[in-house]
């Protein structure tokens, strides 16, 4: 498994561990307070749940050897599982919490015990602070020196970046519900509870949308991450025998990079010379670079 599905491995195992024992107590701290905020928070949980789930499906089967039928291997599967995961923290989480606080706004119920479900919302903010802060460390190890912004604008690692958006999603909803929770016990007034609830599935939804959007260009076909593809421009570039680089085409497939690229070679070499060199510079290149899976460079004269 490479580094950065190891890394992707081990932040859904995180996300994992802390939902469902959160999805557990929120469960019956629900029960007990008659909570809408608080049933919300526990559907949430249970969804986050079968998302790390599907996530690491996608994880196992993008590692599939290649096929007749696929020869550049199943990676892209990656891509499926997470936009599938998008959807269901769209419809699960937030559509089921905006529902439950109209619901609850409308026909409004007295609260029990509320001081069980705010106890337990302040030990899941922990535990989720400590799923969001594996999550960073895992980024780390993957950013290799550039700053958190750069590497969230132009990661192709649709796993990492789907578990950072719901453990930000759930921890912002966990305060939003401790806040609400907070106000519907100091008032009196269950209307707080039943905003907690529908804030909470607004901020899902604002979540489940930018994953959407972000996986939505990779499922259609993207480059390797822009740093990669200037490294891979400039080896080929400086090699001697290259006389001009007239173009290369990089697309993202999974863990996986595919590149082509054209290229305009000094004159006075045999044919077996010159496959012998492009031969070794595609070595070169996969040494240099083991993301790069698969690699074919093109002699030609222009582009």
């Amino acid at each position: 498994m490479s580094s950065e599905h190891g890394s992707s491995a081990k932040a859904i195992l995180y996300a994992f561990l802390a939902n469902l024992g959160i999805a557990i107590t929120k469960s019956g701290a629900a029960f007990y307070t008659n909570s809408g905020s608080m049933l919300a928070e526990a559907i949430h949980s249970y969804a986050d749940c079968v998302n790390q789930v599907l996530l690491y499906l996608g994880l196992k089967q993008g590692d599939r050897p290649p096929t007749a039928e696929h020869p550049l291997g199943f990676g892209e599967v990656t891509y499926f599982w997470s936009f599938v995961v998008a959807l269901l923290l769209f419809s699960m989480g937030g559509l089921f919490s905006i529902y439950e606080g109209w619901h609850k706004l409308h026909n409004p119920e007295p609260l029990r015990k509320v001081w069980i479900a705010l106890t337990v919302l302040g030990v899941a903010i922990v535990l989720e602070s400590s799923s969001l802060t594996g999550c960073l460390h895992e980024i780390r190890k993957l950013r290799r020196g550039r700053s958190f912004g750069d590497w969230l604008r132009n990661t192709r690692n649709a796993e990492l970046v789907v578990v950072l958006g719901e453990d930000i999603a759930a921890l912002a909803g966990l305060v939003i519900a401790f806040g609400f929770l907070s106000l519907a016990a100091r008032t009196g007034d269950t209307r707080y509870d039943a905003l907690g609830s529908i804030a909470i599935g607004v901020v899902l939804i604002a979540v489940a949308m930018f994953i959407a959007a972000r996986i939505r260009t990779l499922l259609i076909g993207k480059s390797a991450e822009p740093a990669l593809a200037r490294a891979l421009d400039e080896l080929i570039s400086s090699d001697p025998v290259i006389e001009k680089l007239l173009n290369t085409i990089t697309l993202q497939m999974g863990p996986k990079v595919l590149l082509a690229a054209k290229v305009k070679m000094r004159s006075g070499l045999t044919i077996d010379e010159a496959v012998a060199h492009l031969n070794a510079l595609e070595r070169r290149i996969k040494e240099a670079w083991p993301e790069v899976g698969w690699c074919f460079v093109e002699p030609d004269v222009s582009d």
